[in-house]
């Protein structure tokens, strides 16, 4: 029983993480129709951002606390992020909007190469660590004995299970309880009937 306990948490886990990203995909597809192979790019372009703005914030304030550092490292790479993502829209994406499905794609690829050209520039070729801001201690779920393994979960899965729940809760409300959902939404069932 333990290891269904600790496969489920770790499922949930990993689960999220992929959900997160997923949706990205999902909105871009529903609405535009074209795959975003540049997505995940410009979420490491946020990861790169957020992993500078705790470095920089380590170095010139270090007595700032783990919470209040990651909340502004987050919040700056979001900004980043979009700032990243409506310029690849307005440069590479708008000016293809009526050509034939092909050339977004391509155009997609080449945001993706020059996206990780840039961050190879910027960070540099060898991977980089994020420093350890929330606990990773594990958290008993179940306790291990003699015979049995336990489970464990820490404090930063915890994290990732709620962002994920919290993202996915208000990216519903969104779409469902706002104009501008309606507006998505009309655009991702007929984008002609839409822009009447």
């Amino acid at each position: 029983m333990d290891i269904f306990v600790q496969q489920i948490l770790n499922g949930l886990v990993l689960g999220s993480i992929y959900a997160i990203i997923a949706l990205g995909y999902t909105m871009v597809y529903g609405i535009l129709g074209i795959i975003n192979f540049a997505h995940g790019d410009v979420l490491m372009v946020g990861a790169m951002v957020a992993l500078s703005v705790i470095n920089v914030l380590h170095n010139h304030f270090p007595g700032l606390g783990s919470i209040p550092t990651l909340c502004i490292a987050l919040a700056v790479a979001a900004v980043v992020c979009a700032v990243v993502g409506y310029t690849i829209e307005k440069v590479a994406y708008r000016p293809l909007r009526r050509a034939p499905r092909l050339a977004p794609l391509i155009t997609a690829i080449g945001v993706s190469i020059l996206l990780q050209t840039l961050a190879m520039i910027i960070w540099g070729r060898n991977p980089l660590a994020f420093p350890q801001l929330i606990s990773t201690d594990p958290i008993n779920v179940i306790k291990a004995t003699d015979t049995t393994p336990g489970a464990v979960i820490s404090v930063t899965e915890i994290v990732i299970i709620a962002v994920a729940f919290i993202v996915m809760g208000g990216l519903l409300l969104l779409v469902h309880k706002t104009k501008l959902g309606r507006a998505m939404r009309a655009i991702a069932e007929s984008p002609n009937t839409a822009s009447l």
